[in-house]
């Protein structure tokens, strides 16, 4: 599992993925390896992007701000109601008390989004696994009792086993996807939400370079485009699909043809497979 969690995109990168509904970024080439498609990207100042987010957290969390996204502040929250329906689902059926397991989270900026949107009397637990430089301020500057940082999926869930784990674009960022997908199965979560994450109705998955464009920074690196069948049936021997959705943006392209940002719900079987 360490080389599928090795290399993870900061949070801004992520936060500028979740964002976008424009043909702005693009989707260039296709590619056999990770490899071939990293020699294909340009990379990016990752210290910039961490001290721009970062910032942009803190005046958050300082109450200078009332929301950020791609370390850009907002004087109101925008929600992504397709990840609160999933997570007030959750809550729902454990009486308003709900522990998430926000992999690839940044600094919390969808846990803010959610508390924000709960009545104050809401009792929410969060736990965040990220890159080692974002856990170890997550840990000095953000954590709570709520709100926690993790540098693994082991370590956050041996801390506490989560109602729900969610993946907003995450997956698509992974060298190894599918083995991350199998240590998720593992830990025995009731739901996963999956959210913003690159599909396409296809056989085979796509292995292409996004290329971000120099508004938001300059930058380029290698990205998954999931064949819907393949990502599911990775989840389908412990999850059931509850829902499927397409996100905001509509039909976005790469050099192999028209692809959707497509969001799941789904819940764990029970023992007898049902």
């Amino acid at each position: 599992m360490k080389r599928a969690m090795k290399r993870w995109i900061p949070p801004a990168i992520l936060n500028a993925y979740r964002s976008f509904c424009t043909d702005d970024i693009r989707f260039e080439g296709q590619f056999s390896t990770w490899d071939s498609a990293r020699a294909a990207s340009s990379g990016y100042d990752d210290e910039v992007i961490f001290r721009k987010s970062r910032a942009a957290a803190l005046k958050v969390k300082k109450g200078e701000a009332a929301y950020e996204r791609d370390s850009v502040l907002f004087d109101h929250v925008e929600f992504s109601y397709p990840i609160l329906s999933g997570l007030l689902r959750s809550a729902c059926g454990r009486g308003g008390r709900l522990s998430v397991l926000d992999i690839g989270g940044s600094f919390g900026t969808t846990y803010r989004q959610f508390k924000a949107f709960l009545r104050p009397s809401a009792s929410v637990r969060w736990n965040i696994v990220e890159q080692p430089r974002v856990v170890e301020s997550g840990q000095a500057e953000f954590a709570d009792e709520e709100l926690n940082f993790f540098h693994s999926i082991g370590e956050a869930s041996a801390a506490e086993v989560p109602d729900v784990v969610l993946l907003s674009s995450t997956l698509q960022y992974i060298q190894y996807p599918y083995d991350l997908i199998g240590e998720i199965c593992s830990i025995g979560a009731q739901s996963i939400v999956i959210a913003r994450t690159p599909c396409v109705p296809a056989e085979q998955d796509i292995l292409t370079v996004q290329v971000v464009p120099p508004s938001i920074y300059t930058a380029s690196y290698p990205c998954w485009i999931f064949a819907e069948p393949n990502l599911l049936g990775a989840f389908s021997a412990h999850y059931r699909l509850v829902a499927s959705f397409q996100e905001p943006g509509g039909s976005l392209r790469s050099n192999q043809g028209p692809f959707e940002l497509r969001g799941f719900i789904l819940d764990r079987k029970s023992p007898s497979g049902c």
